[in-house]
């Protein structure tokens, strides 16, 4: 099953803190780079102009109540794309996609608790799992450098700040918990523009749940994210907040399936799927 991806912008401004092999390569080289063990890290600045997304991997039994959740929670869960029970490729989304091995680090939950992180997993692969693909925020970032906004983790090769908020998400099945949202400083007037940009990507999150003060929805210490690096503000930036794929890493612990498999926050699945081809859900 394939869901409209987010639209993309195609004229994307150099990403500084991205080697230039990265930023030029193509999302299928990229795979290959991870599938081969040469890339680990962070996917956010390379191949502009394709979409990223975030990687939920559940048991058959609980597909039903995940993809309820996704359409329930469209902010922190846009659903763009969904494999056959048991297949491990997405052929909608990249010819060659095999989702045991083409994701940068991946999260284990047993039982509803994190057990582990590996490099693959081809050896825990199960007949009835079914891959959720939810849209990422880095698909919008082009179109916020694309128009002058600097996002400095990018610029200075960080993962994106995460925070766990005090957000409820509309409960499906078992699966419940809180919203997860991604932070970036900027000005007063570039949080406006970046408003208005992101609302044109609803399949990425659309536009920020808030921006300003960080205990309004629950985050005590802004310099202390739950997931991703620290991003250091300058004078006159304020925090704004977007809803994160991350979130059903929080709700998968409320609804403790005997396994559960995610992306690690900030490695990315990078599909073959550019701006061109892109569609509002």
């Amino acid at each position: 099953m394939t869901l409209a991806p987010p639209q993309i912008a195609t004229d994307v401004r150099p990403v500084t803190g991205v080697p230039a092999e990265l930023r030029q390569a193509t999302p299928a080289r990229i795979r290959q780079q991870i599938r081969q063990n040469e890339l680990t890290g962070h996917t956010a600045g390379m191949a502009p102009g394709y979409l990223q997304g975030n990687v939920a991997i559940v048991p058959g039994d609980y597909a039903e109540d995940f993809l309820r959740f996704c359409r329930s929670n469209p902010k922190p869960c846009p659903l763009v794309g969904m494999s056959d029970k048991g297949d491990p490729t997405l052929p909608s989304l990249g010819r060659d996609i095999d989702i045991r091995t083409d994701v940068g680090s991946y999260r284990i939950y047993r039982n509803g608790e994190l057990t582990e992180e590996r490099r693959e997993i081809a050896d825990l692969w199960r007949d009835d799992f079914v891959t959720f693909i939810l849209g990422c925020s880095f698909s919008f970032e082009k179109a916020l450098m694309a128009e002058g906004i600097g996002l400095r983790h990018i610029t200075q090769n960080k993962t994106v700040s995460m925070y766990k908020t005090n957000i409820p998400t509309t409960p499906a099945g078992p699966f419940r918990g809180e919203m997860v949202v991604s932070m970036r400083p900027l000005t007063a007037g570039d949080a406006i523009r970046a408003a208005e940009i992101t609302s044109r990507f609803p399949g990425a999150h659309g536009a920020p749940i808030h921006s300003g003060n960080p205990a309004a929805i629950g985050i005590d210490d802004i310099s202390c994210p739950d997931w991703g690096d620290p991003t250091e503000f300058h004078d006159g930036e304020i925090a704004v907040f977007w809803a994160c794929g991350v979130t059903p890493q929080v709700a998968v612990r409320n609804a403790r399936p005997p396994i559960f498999i995610t992306h690690s926050p900030g490695r990315m699945l990078i599909t073959d799927i550019r701006s061109t081809d892109a569609r509002r859900n």
